[in-house]
């Protein structure tokens, strides 16, 4: 891991404990003025942290207490498959820093490795797995999400998933501890097929298995992911989609290695060495009370991140908010939105008016030389417009409805992405959307013609 991970296992040592990180408290004539406001934020993700971010610029004087189930500072699950392929170091899972960093920038208590097992909506209080136990003024559930292990695999002791930090590390230990000559990834995700670039690099044949009809079945229309799939093909990269799995079970070889047998519901059998799981995740909200407050596949909040309790909000993976784009509500796990949505709850905690009208789904991945982006519902049809590059690789695939986009692919051009989503989002928001002599430029430049630019424009 090299003496860098060495330094930063040394600075995370202190957090390894279930303990309280003081902080420094305001005293003197500062006190008085202050605010005495007691504020609780359950996770420390992305959301958590600028909800945190955006209390302190407001509010100087709140007490703010923080519960994180895990030991380590705030990281970006996205770049997990980064570490655990070698292409990023240890710290820089961490773009906020230290827990100590954290705690004395913003003047917080931290709670470590303490799970939060229930939080009572009418007294505003949260309860601790270690006994813990504290009522506040305003609380932010922004615990973020979990991966889903589905009961068919629920037997299995030593398969990998791929979300937390201590899953890559899991993960590439196992793959520089061992040659593995086959693997199976369920979940042709794009956490997924980062997985399979990094074990295909490294010379294992890979199968990738979803019980969707297709790859990316949640962002890609079918034409662009029948192109991708070509392309994995044609590297050796076997898929099986459009079948759910019946059965796994574990066994061991002659040298006592783990070995897998998966069964699908058409009766074919996989075996393999490796078994990762890509599945999905889930809202982590388990210690909620559904009958205090409004829970669907996550919490339910307004534009102002409220739920339906008063004095609590929610932000990031674990809630649900507006789909700027179906107008309903919809968990949109990025880490972008989640950002956005920590903000604003922290603003509005402390007295500062704040509101999103929602996102759209957006999706930006590259992996094994290829650049795939999907803008908006691609379960949205309508009038197809295509363009592809003359040398090929280049594809950009736009849906419109009633002469208005709804949905964009884009495949090996990240270049136009920036500008053809803030059109969408324009348009979706009734504001004028024609492009600028400038974006017209960038699109030019980055291979689009013009006569495709003012296919784009037509009917707005």
């Amino acid at each position: 891991m090299g003496a860098k991970r060495k330094e930063c296992e040394k600075v995370l040592q202190s957090a390894k404990q279930l303990v309280i990180i003081q902080y420094k408290k305001t005293r003197g004539k500062e006190r008085d003025a202050l605010s005495e406001k007691r504020i609780a934020i359950v996770g420390l993700g992305c959301a958590g942290c600028h909800a945190l971010q955006a209390i302190r610029e407001t509010d100087g004087g709140a007490e703010i207490d923080i519960y994180s189930e895990t030991e380590l500072p705030p990281y970006n699950p996205m770049l997990t498959t980064y570490y655990a392929s070698g292409r990023l170091p240890y710290g820089g899972l961490f773009p906020f820093g230290t827990l100590e960093e954290i705690s004395r920038r913003y003047n917080a208590r931290i709670f470590t490795g303490d799970r939060v097992v229930r939080l009572a909506a009418g007294d505003r209080r949260i309860e601790t797995a270690a006994g813990r136990s504290g009522e506040y003024d305003q609380i932010l559930i922004a615990a973020g999400a979990t991966a889903f292990v589905p009961p068919s695999f629920g037997g299995i002791k030593n398969v990998f998933c791929m979300r937390t930090v201590e899953d890559a590390e899991k993960l590439r230990r196992a793959v520089e501890g061992r040659k593995f000559s086959n693997a199976v990834i369920v979940g042709a995700s794009m956490v997924g097929i980062k997985v399979a670039e990094l074990l295909h690099n490294r010379g294992c044949h890979v199968t990738l298995a979803d019980m969707a009809p297709h790859i990316f079945a949640l962002a890609a229309y079918p034409e662009v992911s029948g192109m991708i799939e070509d392309r994995l093909r044609a590297m050796g990269i076997e898929l099986v989609f459009g079948k759910a799995i019946t059965q796994a079970e574990e066994d061991t070889d002659s040298q006592g290695n783990p070995r897998y047998t998966v069964t699908l519901a058409d009766g074919t059998v996989l075996e393999t060495e490796l078994l990762v799981l890509n599945i999905g995740t889930r809202a982590a909200c388990s210690f909620v009370d559904r009958e205090e407050i409004a829970v669907d596949r996550g919490i339910l909040v307004d534009g102002r991140m409220r739920t339906s309790a008063p004095g609590i909000y929610a932000a990031g993976d674990c809630c649900q908010g507006d789909n700027l784009q179906s107008g309903g509500k919809q968990i949109i796990g990025l880490w972008a939105n989640a950002g956005v949505q920590g903000r604003i709850a922290g603003r509005n905690m402390v007295g500062v008016t704040d509101e999103t009208d929602g996102n759209i789904l957006h999706n930006i991945t590259h992996f094994l030389d290829m650049d795939f982006i999907g803008l908006g519902d691609n379960r949205l049809t309508g009038e197809v417009r295509t363009y592809r590059s003359p040398e090929g690789g280049f594809y950009l695939q736009a849906v419109y409805r009633d002469g208005k986009p709804v949905g964009f692919n884009i495949l090996d051009n990240y270049g136009v992405s920036g500008i053809i989503k803030a059109q969408l989002i324009k348009v979706l928001r009734g504001q004028p959307c024609r492009f600028s002599p400038e974006q017209r430029g960038q699109l030019v430049r980055y291979g689009v013609p013009e006569r495709m630019i003012d296919t784009l424009e037509a009917g707005i």
